[in-house]
């Protein structure tokens, strides 16, 4: 049996797609246990390009089971979109998707107030998807559930009384004009018509599949760096992304992990605002945007890029309990003469010992650097470690290093054949 969660290791766009994609191979059931559509991952399979925002990437293998955990918060028409996008690609989801009847429901007032929040002077960097604004209401106890689709009358009841209030403050504090209650009441009814089929008491599910002997992946959205408790508060996401999601977005208890796998890209990259110490804002982060196709999968916004930062992934690490991991888009560094790793943080003319999660004080430390000479030469190609040229490997040992992991898997490119495992 092995129970295991992947998780982002860095502030997200690590990659988890396509190795979420490569290790279902050999697992039974993926569960994707928080987050909602801000999330985008991508798999390419031949010359075929998935972004998956909602199910999980383990649905591209045909003989897995996927699981939306209660720790996802669910839009509807994006759900129901992607479930037509698969099926229309030949990949049927009746039968092989479930979703937790514990999950809150994205509302359309709770996306509208997200995109004025973004439109003022205070911007987070959100994607406008309504993520923040749901997982207000759950945890404001106002939120709606997929089970309440069950019940018409505690469905119309929940809606008219949450609308009475947004409305109110829609007119009052937006200036904007008042949504139809009506028109959302019959909007999720008809959703429920069509997503019935899918719903599941997912703890009594997986907990009975473990009891089974069946294996698991937990799927985790955004990056550890984004964790509202662990992260760059508040330049973070509204769920938990480390390993600790996993139980209290599944219903599965910690005593079932049997490992925490990272995904590491061999660079950082960030989305939207918040401290970033290795940032590149020169032609060298231009480069790796340009080379690494650094624009986001959900909102195409351009990625901020910089040097591989091994003092946050010790404290990734950390937090998360991580043992193994895979290194992704480490053929983007091909082109440089040199490659820069940071190895501690510099705060006030001394060195940090600890990683300092608050925003105002990891904005002001000053990354230590090691230089390392570059490989210069394409890697795209290679499938087997032996063949990586001497400096390559010599920058993974120094990376796993100094942040203490062990790397089971390499991704040299977009494709699942662009893949070495160790």
């Amino acid at each position: 049996m092995s129970v295991t969660v992947l998780v982002g290791s860095q502030w997200g766009d690590e990659g988890k797609g396509k190795v979420v994609d490569i290790l279902s191979e050999n697992y039974e059931i993926v569960a994707r246990y928080q987050g909602g559509a801000n999330a985008g991952h991508t798999i390419e399979i031949g010359d075929k390009k998935f972004i998956l925002h909602l199910i999980p990437s383990g649905i591209l293998r045909e003989n897995v089971i996927c699981v939306i955990g209660n720790g996802v918060v669910i839009d509807p028409k994006a759900l129901l979109e992607e479930i037509e996008f698969l099926e229309g690609h030949g990949f049927n989801c009746e039968g092989r998707l479930f979703i937790s009847h514990n999950a809150h429901l994205i509302m359309p007032y709770h996306k509208l107030i997200d995109s004025l929040n973004e439109s003022g002077e205070k911007k987070i960097g959100t994607t406008g998807r309504g993520i923040g604004p749901c997982y207000i209401d759950k945890f404001a106890r106002k939120g709606i559930r997929i089970v309440d689709l069950l019940n018409r009358e505690i469905l119309e009841s929940k809606i008219r009384a949450n609308l009475e209030e947004k409305n109110n403050l829609l007119k009052k504090v937006y200036q904007h004009e008042e949504l139809n209650v009506d028109e959302i009441i019959e909007e999720y009814i008809e959703f429920d018509k069509k997503i019935d089929k899918y719903i599941k008491d997912v703890p009594q599910y997986l907990n009975e599949a473990i009891q089974d002997g069946k294996s698991i992946l937990f799927e985790g959205a955004q990056g550890a760096l984004l964790d509202a408790d662990f992260g760059t508060y508040p330049f973070v996401t509204s769920s938990s992304p480390t390993s600790g999601g996993a139980c209290t977005g599944t219903g599965v208890p910690p005593t079932k992990i049997t490992s925490v796998f990272g995904i590491v890209k061999a660079y950082t990259t960030r989305v939207g605002n918040g401290p970033f110490p290795t940032e590149l804002l020169d032609e060298d982060g231009e480069n790796l945007r340009r080379w690494g196709a650094e624009f986001g999968a959900t909102t195409g916004r351009p990625r901020r890029c910089g040097w591989f930062d091994a003092f946050l992934l010790k404290y990734s690490r950390l937090i998360n309990g991580i043992e193994r991991v895979a290194i992704t888009k480490l053929d983007v560094l091909s082109n440089f003469d040199e490659i820069k790793v940071c190895i501690g943080y510099e705060l006030n003319g001394k060195n940090l010992k600890s990683f300092p999660s608050d925003a105002d004080r990891l904005s002001k430390v000053t990354p230590i650097y090691e230089t390392l000479p570059g490989w210069k030469t394409d890697i795209s190609h290679v499938r087997h470690y032996d063949d990586l040229p001497v400096e390559t490997k010599d920058y993974l040992s120094f990376i796993s290093q100094q942040c203490g992991f062990e790397i089971s898997i390499i991704s040299v490119g977009p494709k699942r054949s662009q893949t070495i495992l160790l």
